[in-house]
């Protein structure tokens, strides 16, 4: 008989897709529920999985602490409960404040707890509960800000990705046409809509792009209006559920450093310019574009220079297929061993070990 599994996530889809590709490692292994708090239910399909809420608050408001506090400890034994009447045997989590109830009840019930880090730097809430858990799965052995005394707890994985973006890999032919796709992440990124669209203007005069471009609801048909005013092809969208496939079709990537999405775009060998968001905790996107630029795989530039090195950049990347060509070859070595058979393999055998 299969055990029960509990995946804790919310917030951010940082913290939400990881949960759901290793909700898919762990199914056929045990009967998953996700808990989530309200943010979080906007990144996966509400039919597709068993879920609770556990509407944890923020704790970073000084007035309403005393409040919050209470709220948590509510939460607590409400996940307490929880844990008890699903039968819940161990407990995985993708870090966040989200996770703290279901973590602090985990270890009042004892349950085996098992942490999740994706990004380059360690997470407060995992550093915080280091001391519970049975084993943390990172990317690398070489996480910022990790204790240690710890590091004998490390488990190092390739990243989560879902299982279908190991066949979405980009072809090695450099087109006459660059097509260049462009994400904010969940959190969005205002920078991308306001000050890059004038630069695809001036590069355009010279080479022939396709723009595919996520922005804000209210930005799509100011922006659609301008790449077509100004003869350029263009797919403006806000979410689009095909968007992996539109990411296909991609020779170059401008985002931001979530891991989740540089992740997905090292498996599809996709080369990226990073803009890290510079407000990010323990400025991890920084670290997590870092990794990457220092394995030969993108190129990084800081907010702050964004606007006077964009345009160049771009020149530089189209006039130079050389580097552009090596950045593909790149990242087919960093993912020559990362297939779906061996990081399902690895993180089975390790949780029926411990």
């Amino acid at each position: 008989m299969k055990e029960n599994f509990l995946i804790s996530t919310g917030g951010s889809g940082g913290h939400v897709l990881p949960a759901i590709t290793l909700y898919e490692h762990l199914s056929k292994e045990a009967n998953i529920l996700i808990s989530t708090d309200k943010r979080g239910l906007k990144y996966f399909d509400r039919e597709s999985y068993r879920f609770e809420i556990i509407d944890t608050p923020r704790l970073n408001n000084i007035f309403f602490l005393p409040f919050n506090l209470i709220r948590v400890l509510f939460l607590t034994f409400k996940s307490v409960n929880l844990l008890k009447d699903e039968k819940i045997k161990k407990v995985f989590s993708i870090g966040g404040y989200m996770s703290l109830p279901l973590i602090l009840a985990s270890r009042l019930l004892r349950l085996k707890i098992y942490l999740i880090e994706p990004n380059q730097v360690l997470g407060r809430a995992n550093k915080y509960f280091l001391n519970s858990c049975k084993k943390i799965f990172c990317y690398t052995k070489t996480v910022k800000n990790f204790p240690d005394n710890f590091k004998n707890k490390i488990v190092t994985i390739n990243p989560l990705v879902r299982k279908y973006i190991y066949n979405l890999k980009i072809s090695n032919e450099v087109n006459d046409k660059l097509t260049l796709i462009i994400v904010g992440g969940s959190q969005g990124a205002n920078i991308f809509d306001k000050n890059l669209k004038n630069s695809i203007v001036n590069i355009s005069k010279k080479k022939s792009i396709k723009v595919i471009q996520q922005t804000n609801e209210k930005n799509i048909s100011f922006l659609r209006n301008f790449y077509s005013k100004n003869k350029i092809e263009n797919k403006i969208f806000s979410f689009d559920q095909n968007f992996f496939y539109s990411l296909k079709q991609s020779d170059l990537c401008i985002t931001r450093a979530g891991a989740s999405t540089l992740s997905e775009l090292s498996v599809m060998n996709i080369p990226f310019i990073a803009i890290p968001l510079p407000t990010s905790s323990d400025n991890h996107q920084f670290e997590n574009a870092n990794y990457y630029k220092n394995n030969g795989c993108c190129w990084v530039i800081e907010q702050a220079s964004f606007e006077e090195k964009i345009e160049d950049l771009l020149k530089d990347i189209i006039n130079n297929k050389s580097d552009y060509l090596e950045k593909i070859e790149n990242l087919k070595k960093l993912n020559y061993q990362n297939t779906w058979n061996n990081v399902n393999q690895k993180i089975l055998d390790v949780i029926n070990e411990y």
